[in-house]
C-alpha cells in the first residue's frame, strides 16, 4: 500500500498538533494552596461539601485589595460582580 500525497499531508498535521501540544505542556505555574492553619478550614469545607464554589466564598476575607494580603502585579483580573473562583486556578494540595 502507498502513501499518498495526502495522507503525508495528514501526519505532518498530526505531527505539528502534538509538537505544539508538547511545546506548551510544561511545569505548573500556578500556587497552590498552602496546607496550614489559615487554609484548612477551605479545605475541609471542599471535603464536606465537595463544593469549591462554596470554599471560594471565603478567600475575599483575606485576599482583597482593600489592605488585605494584595493580589500579585500579573494576577488576572478579579470579577466586579460575582463570586471569586479562586479554587478554578490555584488547586489544593494533596492531604496525607
Amino acid at each position: 500500500m502507498k502513501i499518498s500525497k495526502n495522507d503525508w499531508i495528514f501526519i505532518a498535521i498530526i505531527g505539528v498538533v502534538l509538537v505544539i501540544f508538547i511545546a506548551i505542556s510544561g511545569k505548573e505555574k500556578t500556587k497552590r494552596v498552602p496546607l496550614d492553619d489559615k487554609h484548612k478550614p477551605f479545605y475541609e469545607i471542599v471535603k464536606q461539601t465537595g463544593s469549591k464554589m462554596e470554599a471560594d466564598k471565603g478567600c475575599p476575607a483575606c485576599h482583597n485589595e482593600q489592605g488585605g494580603i494584595p493580589f500579585p502585579p500579573k494576577h488576572p483580573v478579579k470579577p466586579k460582580d460575582g463570586p471569586m473562583r479562586c479554587l478554578f486556578c490555584h488547586k489544593l494540595q494533596a492531604q496525607g
